[in-house]
């Protein structure tokens, strides 16, 4: 394990831990907290208002976690309620949280869920909005203010008394601005400066020039703006916080003595068996004990139709029963499920920045006092050269000017775009089974220009079947009642063998219905193959050399085996009597959406499709053929797929390597993206890769490349009007060309647009 070089401690000191909050309200309240965080000795902050969590890594010897929350209760930021705040146990304080969060959105769901809530959506719809916005403090304190600017306005151009028109100005000042006082507050306690001071001077500064209704125009707008944006971030939230709502709080645990009773879902533990009526909730991961049943595994893995589940057959918290009763054992507990994973670690990558983002909060720290810089010239040297010129100042003007110009110049749609398309690109990717671990690894899949696949498990289905059986007496391959016959004897051998290869051919006798055999006289025979007795005859099936070459059918046997193994095959050779009677070929087929999935990926503009394998060249060769792959290595060694991919990237730059999450780690660790197959229920998927394909099917990788594209075509759409406002509007007030009231409209306008536009990517489809 590599050392840290900060005070010579090992990375084992180090912690990471997500702590959910309430109190973030706006970007200044994340860079303040991140400042503030980043002085306590070996601790990095990464905040995150979209989600409201702070993803923090520390050094356990130098700063203990409690120390971190007293830091954030002084700034006025809490932990979600039941959070232990006393736990030096990083971990535990994670699940602490992510349970928490379960419970609130499982109620959540509950009431949504609710015969009342699943009537008409029309009738529904419009008090559900009304009593979110009412329920948004900020949004309501800019309403009120709103009207009260309104009616200040009304006296203003009236003629009213001017004492009624402050005195509704004020209030409205301070239930708009209030929440931007604060901000403001806390950047310049931390000697720095951001939008929220940019916006404060402007409406400030016009309110010195008794401007009052302009200066009152930019709070309340601000403030709606803010509010607004607040709202559709929550939506786009809310498309990942569905994954936690659908896990239940209770379950039926069914003792010993087969009595049944009703307990939390947190109480339960692991090997307890819970019962599943039909069309409830999956409480728990487990594993079916008792009966049959079709279960709606969308939640997790983004499957369209239900799936069979048998008796020790996996099963997942959050998804949907069919009509079947299950009784399934825990597997494990109600925080470590695959669900409550699946939600902790999409909390995590949100809180994680893309590299656009990364850039525009670079962008952000010189760019505001730059703005505040060219304010202060707008203000005071025009007017100053007017004293030296003319004589007179005109000191009013080009105020009321600089004003425009800050507000005009200042870059909310630019810090707010971004953020708003990573958060609904993950959230829309999730909803499909498809988990992206951070804004990171979403731009990057965009720009992947080449993809390398591992062979077994991603290509194929990751397991034999039998292909052909043929009879070698006849040469007739597949016949009906030969073959099934050839199938039927051999399958009563191979049942006494625990080789994939034996498994594979009594699952096909299985499914064929062949005539059950009595196998007597049962033998291994080391590195050949398995012998039995079945009516008196001598049963063999393996190796060729179990049969004499001087047998009849011995050299057809040979050439049939040399024939199929030319096609990547595996086969084994089944004797009567030692004399070769069939040859069964078995191979890993191509999963059957793998070649459509190709074509896919060459429509959306992949330059090049990989296969690299560790099997040997024939089965790699029929393989790479039959899915029309442009090129293949085979009998790779791990570190010879590294090598591989490493040379990909050389020669196109970004390049993706999708593979089982196993064997396949250092490659897809080396790839400018790792994308795991099945990562429902597989830990090492999980952890290991930068995106996880929940469901094991190859087909969503077209629509999370194309995902990934829009998004990253969505935020440069959201640069551009963002940079074009103020590149149009920010010169155009200086010169005194627009007015402060325009600025303002255009400024906020930008904002709201930017919003919506990163939102198109909840309802994207892919297009090939």
């Amino acid at each position: 394990m590599d050392k840290l070089q900060t005070a010579g401690r090992t990375e084992s000191s180090r912690a990471q831990v997500v702590l959910g909050v309430e109190g973030l309200s706006s970007t200044g309240t994340e860079r303040a907290v991140e400042a503030t965080l980043a002085r306590l000795p070996g601790v990095t902050a990464v905040v995150s208002l979209e989600t409201q969590t702070i993803r923090i890594e520390f050094d356990r010897a130098t700063c203990a976690l409690p120390e971190i929350v007293r830091r954030l209760d002084a700034l006025g930021l809490h932990l979600r309620p039941n959070v232990s705040r006393n736990n030096n146990d990083p971990t535990a304080t994670l699940q602490q949280t992510m349970q928490t969060a379960m419970h609130t959105t499982s109620q959540t769901v509950a009431r949504a869920m609710s015969p009342t809530a699943a009537g008409d959506s029309r009738q529904t719809m419009l008090p559900n909005v009304l009593q979110e916005m009412l329920s948004d403090r900020a949004l309501v304190m800019a309403l009120i203010g709103g009207v009260l600017l309104i009616a200040a306005y009304l006296v203003h151009y009236n003629n009213g008394p001017n004492w009624l028109r402050i005195a509704l100005i004020i209030p409205a000042y301070i239930l708009t601005g209030w929440f931007t006082f604060l901000d403001t507050a806390k950047v310049l306690w931390e000697v720095r400066f951001d939008i929220d001071v940019l916006m404060f001077a402007a409406a400030f500064g016009a309110a010195a020039l008794g401007k009052y209704e302009e200066g009152g125009l930019l709070l309340f707008l601000f403030a709606l703006g803010g509010a607004g944006e607040q709202i559709a971030m929550d939506r786009a939230r809310r498309a990942i916080a569905a994954l936690a709502k659908l896990a239940p709080e209770i379950a039926t645990l069914r003792d010993v003595d087969g009595t049944e009773r009703i307990v939390k879902v947190a109480d339960l533990k692991i090997a307890d068996q819970v019962v599943i009526r039909p069309f409830d909730r999956v409480p728990a991961d487990g594993i079916v004990v008792l009966g049959t049943s079709a279960i709606d595994q969308s939640p997790i893995t983004g499957e369209s139709v239900p799936v069979e589940k048998i008796a020790k057959d996996p099963v997942y918290a959050g998804c949907i029963n069919g009509e079947g009763l299950l009784v399934v054992a825990v597997s494990k507990a109600a925080g470590e499920s695959t669900l409550a994973r699946i939600v902790k670690m999409v909390e995590a990558a949100q809180s994680s920045k893309s590299p656009t983002q990364l850039f525009t909060d670079k962008v952000e720290k010189f760019y505001v006092p730059l703005v505040l810089i060219a304010t202060a010239l707008v203000m005071i040297l025009p007017p100053l050269l007017g004293i030296l010129i003319q004589g007179e100042s005109l000191w009013g003007g080009w105020f009321y000017r600089a004003m425009a110009f800050l507000t005009a110049a200042s870059p909310c749609a630019l810090a707010i775009g971004t953020p708003a398309a990573v958060l609904s690109g993950i959230s829309r990717a999730a909803r499909a089974g498809v988990l992206i671990k951070g804004g990171v690894h979403l731009e990057n899949l965009g720009r992947v220009r080449a993809i390398a696949f591992d062979k077994t498990g991603t290509l194929t289905r990751g397991k034999p079947e039998l292909t052909d059986v043929v009879i070698v007496s006849t040469g007739r391959v597949n016949d009906s009642m030969d073959a099934d016959h050839a199938l039927a004897l051999a399958a009563a051998v191979e049942q006494h063998s625990s080789h994939p290869l034996a498994h594979a051919i009594v699952a096909a006798a299985q499914q064929k219905h062949c005539a059950d055999m009595n196998a007597e006289n049962i033998q291994q025979i080391p590195a050949a193959g398995m012998r039995a007795t079945i009516n008196g005859q001598i049963i063999s099936i393996g190796k060729l050399s179990m049969s004499p070459d001087t047998a009849s059918n011995y050299a057809f046997a040979k050439s049939t085996l040399e024939k199929l193994s030319a096609e990547g095959k595996t086969a084994v050779v089944l004797a009567i009597d030692d004399n070769p009677y069939a040859v069964l070929a078995l191979s890993d087929r191509a999963r059957t959406n793998a070649g459509a999935t190709l074509k896919q990926l060459k429509a959306l503009g992949i330059e090049r499709t990989v296969m690299l394998t560790g099997d040997n060249m024939p089965v790699a060769t029929a393989i790479a053929g039959q899915l029309g792959i442009d090129e293949f290595a085979a009998e790779l060694l791990p570190q010879s797929k590294v090598d591989k991919v490493l040379a990909l990237k050389e020669k196109y730059g970004y390049v993706a390597m999708v593979g089982d999450g196993v064997n396949d780690a250092p490659a897809m660790a080396n790839a400018t993206v790792g994308i795991a197959m099945g990562g429902a229920g597989t830990d090492v998927a999980l952890e290991s890769a930068d995106i996880a394909l929940m469901a094991d099917d190859l087909g969503k990788l077209p629509e999370a490349i194309g995902l990934s594209r829009f998004s990253r075509k969505i935020i440069k759409q959201n640069m551009i009007i963002a940079l074009s406002v103020i590149a149009i509007l920010a010169p155009t007030a200086a010169l005194g060309g627009t007015s402060l009231g325009i600025a303002v409209l255009f400024h906020e306008g930008s904002t709201v647009v930017v919003v919506l536009n990163a939102l198109r990517l909840l309802i994207y489809k892919v297009k090939v």
